[in-house]
């Protein structure tokens, strides 16, 4: 699979230098959260997609396929975060193939920060890397810079200020599988009402070292339900504050009207009597 191409960069930069503005990058917004409890891990994510002030996507899947026992949850630019998850996946599947084991979720962070650092942020991934592994459970996030962090309980996106308030309220230690996907649904919850770049469902996955649970649309909020009412008014419902009346034969006074030449020659339409 070919890499990301940057071709462009120094053309914008020779017009940029001529004057030309350089284009503004589409902001974005998410809400991606992860979470440990005993015996796997669950991340979970919202799945509205935005271009700027306009939904683009009511039900975008942010969180993807790394491996049989990892995966990866995505905010920031939707193309760059598909791709590069992607390319980091068939790396690891090569890498499971010639060393005969499954990939370690170290393995798959460090493929990605190097990734992302190589291109110093300009490449807008920001990830939740979630996986079980022999060494046990792990959860990662990976800035497109190519810093990282290791937390039982993350949060990125747009909307992480408010998953984060739920998780430092809530999140316990020796969480249980139910609890621990109730927490995340909340906090992706959170981002939901709190964020506007945040919408939609709730798309929830369980890791651990047997299988991965995917939970598409595990939570529907913003079901679109019935008209309460008809939206047609009777007519006297807004008062009348003026009223003025012109009739058909005082429109000479406010329109002049040109007679127009008659047609002659071949220009005459030809009417069917």
């Amino acid at each position: 699979m070919p890499g990301f191409d940057f071709s462009n960069y120094n053309r914008n930069a020779a017009l940029h230098a001529r004057g030309m503005p350089l284009p503004k990058a589409t902001s974005t917004g998410t809400t991606i959260v992860g979470c440990l409890y005993d015996g796997g891990v669950v991340i979970a994510a919202d799945t509205r997609a935005t271009s700027g002030p306009i939904v683009a996507d009511k039900n975008c899947e942010k969180l993807h396929y790394i491996s049989s026992n990892i995966w990866c949850a995505g905010a920031g630019t939707a193309a760059d975060t598909e791709f590069t998850t992607a390319l980091v996946s068939s790396q690891l599947e090569l890498h499971s193939l010639s060393t005969g084991r499954k990939p370690r979720v170290v393995t798959c962070m460090t493929l990605l920060k190097q990734h992302l650092f190589r291109h110093q942020g300009y490449i807008g991934a920001y990830l939740v890397v979630a996986g079980v592994d022999p060494t046990g459970t792990h959860l990662f996030t990976v800035h497109a810079h190519g810093s990282t962090d290791k937390l039982p309980y993350v949060t990125m996106g747009s909307g992480s200020l408010a998953a984060m308030s739920v998780f430092e309220t809530q999140w316990k230690p020796q969480l249980t599988r139910d609890e621990a996907v109730k927490l995340c649904a909340d906090a992706i919850e959170a981002g939901i009402w709190n964020d506007l770049g945040s919408g939609s469902n709730v798309d929830v996955a369980v890791i651990t070292a047997e299988k991965t649970t995917l939970l598409r649309n595990y939570l529907r909020p913003n079901e679109r339900s019935q008209k309460l009412g008809r939206y047609v008014f009777p007519k006297g419902t807004t008062a009348v504050l003026n009223e003025k009346i012109i009739r058909k034969e005082d429109l000479s006074k406010f329109v002049t009207v040109h007679d127009l030449p008659t047609e002659t020659g071949d220009d005459k339409m030809e009417i069917d009597a």
